[in-house]
């Protein structure tokens, strides 16, 4: 039976139900809002289903077979066995319930639930396509909108994700089986976290990389340490090069690439994982019938109050510009619910911290000391070797530092960096302080619990004001 075409009406549509989409649509509905979240896939969106988590997943459990196979300094002596089946198939259950949850909370908060497409027919109203054939569409007429698309894998030419040989990060976090030689495309984030990943599982892995380093926007010192630690763990790096072509051959893929000459090299692998970075999807709801285009990055315009160009269309997350972070998309989508409903809500974070969880772990909060110079401060900086760390060499983590940033006449905190064990939790306590208005003191006179690896973020605020204990 096909399903003809219904009209129902919102107080606030929300189109996307990844961390910006579904908190915007829960905190709307909270704030009173009659709130309807359009979905096409599956509720936490890219990060809850085929990004964040699972990745986290997929880390956290190879670390565990790793750690207990190298762990022969502690005297512990193992030969851990993975079933990378059994290991997918726990990751896929943790994304489960979380995907679940998020729907079970909407519902609870009272927001109407479509599964679908939207596309806007004005700007008034959407059209949501439901997914299967025969199963018709609807009308949805809204006062307020929120984009809340995301962002996709960007695809080389010539690279087309196939699921196969060429794979995008959500196809290389669904295998079920490691790779015996995995060829990377991309050295930021996402390529640095998952060749980890399969270089612990077993797997021979190349990256190849156009520019000259690791993490392309991180400073030198935080992007050697991950790159050695790769190293240390068989990956090997090709700089300056850039994916040309790939060919099939009975066992895998040949893949030739360029450098800056013109010199053509060749890789053979089982298969190609291309991790070049995101874009926004913004060519899927019909932006044009609302009166929006996109920049020429993609991106939708925003103000403070995540507003878009036309005043009732909000836009948060991805699709919003950069930062691309999935907390970052939460903050926004609460903004723009909150504005929706009356409320004098704005955009005013200080800082938004970053994490990267390589190994070992990034954390970024603010400024570096590059760019505290650049904006006219006269930057102090602080930093505690992780070498230095009781509880950090209890752990057998000896690699990396907390560096903390501040300003040298009032010690207002900038910035800090983290290169470490748990650097993704201790990036915390800086943001807040941050956010707070703190200055070194405040840290610094901050009492740390002995033995943790907070230590090192008191210790580094100390060594910013000249009074370092435990460092030179």
């Amino acid at each position: 039976m096909v399903v003809g075409d219904v009209t129902t009406g919102t107080e606030l549509l929300v189109i996307g139900g990844g961390p910006g989409g579904y908190v915007a649509a829960i905190r709307g509905a909270q704030l009173g809002l009659d709130t309807t979240l359009v979905e096409r896939d599956a509720y936490g969106g890219t990060c809850l289903n085929h990004g964040c988590i699972p990745s986290k997943a997929l880390i956290s459990a190879t670390d565990v077979a790793h750690d207990a196979g190298q762990a022969e300094d502690m005297g512990v002596y193992a030969d851990p066995a993975v079933d990378m089946s059994a290991m997918s198939e726990w990751k896929d259950g943790v994304v489960t319930r979380l995907t679940r949850g998020v729907e079970s909370l909407c519902e609870s908060a009272g927001v109407n639930l479509i599964e679908g497409t939207a596309e806007f027919v004005d700007d008034e109203t959407v059209r949501v396509a439901h997914g299967g054939e025969g199963q018709g569409s609807e009308s949805v007429a809204f006062e307020h909108a929120v984009v809340a698309t995301g962002s996709r894998p960007v695809e080389v030419p010539g690279f087309e994700f196939d699921g196969d040989r060429i794979l995008s990060s959500k196809d290389a976090l669904a295998l079920e089986t490691v790779p015996d030689d995995l060829l990377v495309v991309g050295a930021g984030y996402i390529g640095m976290e998952l060749s980890t990943v399969f270089a612990k599982l077993g797997a021979d892995v190349t990256v190849v990389e156009m520019l000259d380093d690791v993490l392309p926007g991180y400073e030198d010192d935080v992007a050697e340490i991950v790159r050695e630690r790769a190293e240390s763990l068989g990956v090997e790096f090709a700089f300056g090069e850039a994916a040309r072509d790939w060919t099939e051959l009975d066992d895998g893929i040949r893949v030739s690439t360029t450098d800056e000459n013109d010199d053509v090299t060749e890789y053979n692998a089982e298969q190609c994982l291309v991790a070049v970075g995101r874009e926004p999807v913004t060519d899927t709801v019909g932006l044009d019938a609302v009166g929006l285009e996109p920049a020429d990055d993609g991106f939708l315009s925003t103000d403070q109050q995540a507003r878009t160009d036309v005043e009732h269309v909000f836009a948060v997350g991805d699709v919003a510009g950069e930062p691309m972070l999935a907390h970052k998309a939460s903050a926004e989508g609460e903004v723009a619910a909150e504005v929706a409903a009356g409320e004098p809500a704005a955009l005013d974070q200080q800082a938004i911290p970053a994490a990267v969880f390589t190994d070992p772990e990034i954390g970024t909060v603010g400024m570096s000391e590059s760019e505290a110079e650049e904006a006219g401060f006269d930057p102090v900086v602080g930093e505690m070797p992780m070498r230095a760390s009781g509880r950090a060499l209890t752990l057998d983590e000896k690699d990396g530092f907390v560096r903390i940033v501040a300003d040298a006449d009032s010690e207002f905190l900038l910035g800090a960096q983290i290169v470490g064990p748990e650097a993704s939790e201790l990036i915390a306590e800086l943001g807040l302080a941050i956010e707070m208005g703190a200055r070194l003191e405040d840290v610094a006179s901050t009492v740390h619990t002995h033995p943790t690896l907070s230590e090192a973020v008191h210790e580094a605020a100390m060594a910013a004001r000249g009074e370092a204990i435990h460092t030179r």
